[in-house]
Parts: structure tokens; C-alpha cells; sequence
């Protein structure tokens, strides 16, 4: 049996684009060299001792010192933190980059000090100001997202804005997450746990694979795997928007960036500028009420594949028969590689996680929909190539077994801050039998999720909640309604939470909708971010 526990699949356009690239005749290959295209456009990643244990001291103040001397000293690391000169220095590509200091903890500003990395793209014309962007995750690189997506972005946004990216504390060239190596991380993410899913063997084996995870995180990553939360991250944002002298933050969020603008929104409403948000995730849902929704979603489009697959425009449909039957034989699928697992070439096992995740990549985006006829041949024929490449593509991990980031770490890590969990076992019983009453084909690989942050050496201290913003200037909440990744629900809810949003509906499928859907979303949000207009009502793209 698979060992993962049901973590969310959260993850922006960023992995979808990727996949645009990967044909469905030459999956295989066109995987590879999407991903060596990737990872030769990173920028190196920071290497540097980690923090202290979490326990450690992480001010200087001295026993005794009065709290009224700590808050002067804190309010004047603030000042100093809000008023750095980032130098910026060219990256190649017309790009710059930059260094910037934050707060190991914004309730202690004076104590120790991370870095984080930024990229920009410089305005071509009239400077409106920045646009700060982020792909998602939780653990995508904003700064690899700029240098591979900027060119997306309409031509009257780069002339007025400069679009800058910064990696969130914890991922990427920013102080980060550090918790396995490759060749223990790889036997982390695909080693298949012994005994049926929900079964005491099973439950114990995965309680201790991600007790002993959370403990090698905390070993290499040090006092930072408590700061990793939205929360800081938004108090990050509005740190740097002051940094490259802007009055008002200007932000575009994509999944689960829309969560960090929401946050944003609702803790500093009066600095924002314009803001829009993209393939929403809702902050006041529960971990259990997203995987839900997810869990909807992914089953959602994977019915909408094979409605087009055995449509007759798809040539290479795989399945005959009827939609409903072609649901039955995926479910028999996984069921078979839980039974009996197929062996990769490089000895690796296809359990029905692996393959759920392989299954769901090109879900992200309709273009990758051939990609799925791909997969299913090649695991009815008793193959796991395709299977890993899509599921390794997902994680960024290379064909050398190398991962090219650490976004699956980070991801882990963020929610385990940003969230609380219940693990009470009738409650992980009864939410897997909901799961896969809601979800027949996959619900029940995403269940048993609270064990994913079980044992975890650091809790929550700033989770994430309900937002409101009252007072923020007016806010677009872009809604994909057949979106597998951030159901459209979720941007009609964040839509009415946020008091000053606007909706924006693309009737489609995909996760996210700027820069691959139509006309309408890309004019509605472009005249938005340079004009300044706010739709009257929802454009009903």
C-alpha cells in the first residue's frame, strides 16, 4: 500500500505550463527536457548552516531587560527591515536580483535575521510601480516563476510595472527548508508502507515515516521550520513593498498565492493597491473541508477527461465504453498497483499514490489531457515509466534522481504551520468514508491526511483563519469553474469574505485562468492591474 496520507495537491499554473510543453506522443521525452529547460533557469540555491533548534534563543535581549527597552528595540529593527536599500544587480535576461533581510520571528524583529531572494523584471515605459507575483504551492519559487512566465504576462503590464518575484521564507534561494537528502527524500515520497491503507500496520509505518521527516527538518532547517506560516510571509510582502518604495502593494496571486494576498489583505487593508487573485484557496476552510473540495475537484476533471476521451476527438482514447465504466477501470488500476506494484526501471514500486499523483498532474491543465491516454496505456500494459515521470515531474525530481528544488519539502512544512489537525483516528475514519463517498475513483488516497503533520516538532501560532479585509481597495477573486486544484467554490466564498472583491468566472477547466483561458479573463485583469478598472459585475468569461 502507498505510503502517502493525503496531502493536499495544491500546487499553481506554474506545474501545469510545465506539462503544456510534454507532447502525448513523446510524453516521456518532452518530461525530461521540460524539466532540464526548468532547472537551468534556476538561480543557485542559498547554502548556508541552519538556524538554531527552535528551542534556541532567537533574541539577543538580555534576562531582565524591560519590555518597554525590547519594544524600542523592536520598533527600530522594524524601521530599519521597512527602509533597506536592496541592490539590485542584473541576472541575465533582462532581469535583476536581489537580497533582502526579514525577521526570523515578526513578534520578535530585533532577534535573528533570514534572507530572502528577489527577481525582478524592470518596467519598459510609464513606471506604475511593482507587481509582486507568486505561483503558488505552498513552495513554489516566485523567483524561477518570474524568470520562466513573465513573457505570459501582457505587454501593457511589463511597459507600467516592474513584476517581481520573491521566494517565500522557507523555499527556494530564500533561507529554506532543508529536511533529507535526494536519495532519502525519493525513498520518503515513493516507498510503499506495508499493510492495507487505514490498517493498524499501516497507520503505525506512516505515523513513523512522518515522525522521523519532521524530525530531520527540524535537525537541518533549524529554528526557521516555526516561521514558515502565511502570516509571516504576508508580514514579509508588506516589509518589501516598502523596501522598493511603493505606498501600496500591487499583487497577483495564483493558488496558493491567492492565499498570501488574502492574508495580506486582511492584516494591512489600508496598503493595498490593486490585487488580483487566481485559482482561490479559501484561508477559513479547514484542512479537512480543502481536501474535500480537492478531492471534488480532481475526480470533477478526471470525469471531464473522459468525456472528451471517448468524445471522438480524441484519437487515442484508451477506454471504450462509457464514461462511468472507464471511471470503474481507473479504480480497478489503482487497486492492481496496490495489489501488486510494477517495478521501474530503477527499481522504484508504481503504488496507487504515485499513480493518483501521476494521474492528476495533467489534470491541472486541459492542454495535458493526452498525456493521461499516455499513462493509462502504459499502466494497463504493466509499465511504471510514464507513471514516474509525471509523478517525478510533480516533484521536481530529475532523472538523475536529483530534486531540482525543494518545494515538496516546503510544501509539507508550510501546512503544518498553517493549519491545525485533528489525527484522532475515528475522525480520520470517518473522514476517509466521506472522502470516498464524495470522490469514488480517488477519494480514498487522499484520506488519513491529519497524519501527515502528526508528530510534527512545531505547531501552528498564527493559523490560518476567516479574512475580511475591510477597508482594502477593490480586490479581482478569479474562479475557474471546473478548476481541480482550488474548486470554483472557493473563489465565490473568498469572494464574498473579502469585502471589497469582485468576481471574475471562467466557465472552463484547468487550475488558474490568466494566460490560458481567454480573452475575456486576460482583458478583464489586464485593465484591472494598468487602468485601474473594476468590472461592474462578473464578466462571466
Amino acid at each position: 500500500m502507498s505510503r502517502a496520507t493525503g496531502t493536499r495537491h495544491g500546487r499553481g499554473p506554474q506545474r501545469a505550463r510545465r506539462l503544456l510543453r510534454a507532447g502525448a506522443v513523446a510524453v516521456a521525452a518532452a518530461l525530461l527536457l521540460a524539466g532540464c529547460s526548468l532547472g537551468q533557469q534556476k538561480l543557485p540555491t542559498q547554502t548556508s548552516t541552519p538556524l538554531p533548534a527552535a528551542s534556541a534563543p532567537t533574541t539577543s535581549t538580555t534576562p531582565g531587560a524591560s519590555a518597554s527597552a525590547q519594544a524600542a528595540a523592536d520598533a527600530a529593527a522594524t524601521r530599519k527591515l521597512y527602509s533597506q536599500a536592496l541592490v539590485w544587480t542584473d541576472c541575465s535576461g533582462g532581469f535583476q536580483c536581489a537580497k533582502a533581510k526579514a525577521p526570523l520571528d515578526w513578534e520578535k524583529p530585533s532577534g535573528a535575521q533570514i534572507t530572502l531572494a528577489l527577481i525582478r523584471k524592470p518596467a519598459t515605459g510609464k513606471r506604475l510601480g511593482s507587481l509582486f507575483v507568486n505561483p503558488g504551492g505552498p513552495g513554489e519559487s516566485a523567483v524561477d516563476f518570474v524568470r520562466s512566465n513573465v513573457g505570459d504576462m501582457d505587454k501593457t503590464i511589463q511597459e507600467h510595472y516592474d513584476v517581481v518575484g520573491f521566494d517565500p521564507r522557507g523555499v527556494g534561494a530564500s533561507t529554506a527548508v532543508s529536511c533529507y537528502d535526494d536519495t532519502e527524500f525519493t525513498k520518503y515520497l515513493y516507498d510503499i508502507l506495508p499493510g492495507q491503507r487505514g490498517s493498524t500496520e499501516w497507520l503505525a509505518a506512516a505515523r513513523a515515516s512522518t515522525a522521523a521527516f519532521g524530525k530531520a527538518c527540524l535537525k537541518n532547517t533549524g529554528a526557521l521550520l516555526g516561521h514558515i506560516d502565511t502570516w509571516s510571509t504576508a508580514h514579509d510582502l508588506d516589509m518589501l513593498r516598502s523596501d522598493v518604495g511603493d505606498a501600496k502593494v500591487n499583487y497577483f496571486g495564483f493558488s496558493y498565492g491567492t492565499v498570501i494576498g488574502s492574508v495580506y489583505a486582511d492584516l494591512f487593508p489600508g496598503n493595498v493597491g490593486r490585487m488580483a487573485l487566481d485559482g482561490v484557496t479559501d484561508p477559513a476552510k479547514s484542512y479537512d473541508e480543502l481536501v474535500e473540495e480537492q478531492t471534488k475537484g480532481f475526480e470533477s476533471n478526471l470525469r471531464s477527461y473522459l468525456e472528451w476521451c471517448l468524445g471522438g476527438s480524441d484519437k487515442t482514447c484508451p477506454f471504450s465504453g462509457s464514461v462511468d465504466s472507464a471511471l470503474s477501470r481507473i479504480g480497478q488500476l489503482l487497486q492492481q498497483v496496490d495489489q501488486n506494484p510494477i517495478r521501474n526501471s530503477d527499481g522504484r514500486m508504481l503504488g496507487s499514490t504515485t499513480l493518483v499523483t501521476a494521474i492528476i498532474t495533467p489534470l491541472y491543465s486541459q492542454s495535458a489531457w493526452p498525456n493521461l491516454d499516455v499513462l493509462f496505456r502504459d499502466v494497463a500494459n504493466g509499465s511504471a515509466k510514464v507513471a514516474f515521470l509525471l509523478a517525478d515531474s510533480y516533484n521536481d525530481r530529475s532523472s538523475d534522481g536529483k530534486f531540482s528544488s525543494n518545494l515538496i519539502e516546503a510544501f509539507s512544512a508550510i501546512d503544518c504551520v498553517d493549519y491545525t489537525f485533528d489525527d484522532d483516528l475515528a475522525h480520520m475514519r470517518a473522514e476517509a468514508a466521506k472522502l470516498e463517498q464524495i470522490a469514488p475513483t480517488i477519494g480514498k488516497y487522499q484520506s488519513y491526511g491529519g497524519i501527515a503533520c502528526d508528530g510534527w516538532p512545531v505547531r501552528a501560532t498564527h493559523p490560518l483563519g476567516p479574512v475580511s479585509a475591510p477597508g482594502a481597495a477593490p480586490i479581482l477573486v478569479v474562479g475557474t469553474t471546473n478548476d481541480p486544484a482550488t474548486p470554483y467554490q472557493e473563489a465565490v466564498d473568498v469572494s464574498k469574505e473579502l469585502e471589497s472583491a469582485h468576481l471574475v468566472t471562467y466557465h472552463g477547466n484547468g487550475h488558474t485562468a490568466y494566460g490560458q483561458s481567454n480573452s475575456c479573463v486576460t482583458g478583464t485583469v489586464d485593465d484591472y492591474f494598468v487602468n485601474g478598472t473594476v468590472p461592474a459585475e462578473d464578466p462571466n468569461c
